[in-house]
């Protein structure tokens, strides 16, 4: 590949799903559920080798910058930005278009969200160095899709039109055009596009030259295209992100962008890939009992089964006569839910007190 490839970051997040372990400030990102790192310092180490350090950008939010700066200490301090207020993707994805083009404007550019459990790494890299070689050959706008191994009605699809042969392709990666994205769909359309085996999931990452992507702002988005305009231009940055972030339209990047560009492309992944979005998804990680009952600490049980046990301290936790439940302690709180209702705990954090949030 000729030109430089520069990473950001998506590592925003309102930390409800995972209360309490997660709060408003430490969202799924920066809590170490399934490894000893973070979520996002794996995010940040999967690229290592594939993108230098000064060439990743992270963007948070002003609850969450602080904790940020701190576990990743060794980034150079500009490379972290804060969003100074809530929007949706395609702002977030806007600012670091502006960041990299005030950089290096004929970069290509890869968007990663900061909160999936990745285990191969090398499979990880190469799909991504396929994604860059067609981008850059084809000018294209390029996702990575994932093979569904159930009919989840949770994620975004991308139903695959026909294969692309790239010329600088060093990998055997299949790579297709886009015949369109689905949202979520329901439960018996899910199953269909599973049935049919021409669908992947859409995870969010994405692969483009710098030029493309900008073409397609323009094209679609004139205002977001005029605030990466003025980001990228020279000693304007923090400026302008402080004073008009927050006025820029709250839309999606793939309905703002991906679901009207010209050319889009999909390359399918050759690694795993959890988004580990429910404490039932985690449990998958812990070890588990006879009975089903998953623990990431010492746990003592009778007569109970399918239950999830989480305690960052290691207390041993005991369980008598309870089934399918969800218990989570930290130092000022405890969760006790029905495994069932593992969707609802972002319901629950709004009724909390707020400095429990």
């Amino acid at each position: 590949m000729s030109n430089p490839i520069y990473a950001l970051i998506l590592a925003g997040g309102s930390g409800e799903r995972f209360w309490p372990l997660s709060r408003r400030s430490r969202p799924k990102q920066l809590l170490r559920l399934v490894a000893k790192q973070t979520l996002l310092e794996q995010t940040v180490a999967r690229l290592d080798g594939l993108v230098p350090r000064e060439r990743i950008l992270i963007l948070t939010n002003v609850d969450q910058e602080a904790a940020v700066r701190e576990l990743l200490s060794d980034l150079p301090k500009e490379n972290i930005v804060a969003e100074p207020a809530k929007r949706d993707t395609a702002a977030a994805v806007a600012l670091g278009v502006g960041w990299v083009a005030l950089r290096d404007h004929s970069a290509t550019m890869i968007v990663l969200p900061a909160d999936h459990v990745i285990n191969d790494g090398a499979a990880f890299q190469k799909t991504l160095t396929t994604a860059a070689a067609a981008a850059e050959e084809t000018g294209a706008l390029v996702t990575i899709g994932l093979k569904p191994t159930w009919a989840c009605p949770g994620y975004g699809y991308i139903e695959l039109g026909k294969t692309i042969r790239l010329r600088n392709s060093a990998t055997d990666a299949a790579v297709h055009q886009v015949v369109r994205f689905r949202e979520k769909p329901n439960a018996d359309l899910a199953e269909s596009f599973v049935r049919k085996g021409n669908f992947r999931w859409n995870a969010g990452m994405f692969v483009w030259s710098v030029p493309s992507v900008l073409s397609e702002f323009n094209r679609h988005t004139p205002e977001l295209a005029s605030f990466i305009s003025q980001v990228r231009a020279r000693d304007n940055f923090e400026k302008t992100v402080r004073e008009r972030f927050a006025k820029l339209p709250k839309i999606s990047f793939d309905y703002a962008i991906m679901e009207k560009a010209d050319r889009v492309l999909v390359v399918e992944a050759t690694f795993d890939w959890d988004d580990v979005g429910s404490w039932p998804a985690v449990a998958k990680y812990f070890e588990s009992d006879a009975k089903g009952n998953a623990a990431n600490c010492e746990i003592t049980t009778l007569d109970s089964t399918n239950n999830i046990v989480f305690n960052p301290d290691g207390t041993n936790i005991a369980l008598l006569g309870v089934h399918n439940l969800i218990v989570v302690r930290t130092a000022d709180a405890i969760l006790i839910c029905h495994r069932h209702q593992a969707e609802k705990i972002k319901n629950l954090v709004g009724k909390l007190p707020e400095a429990l949030q």
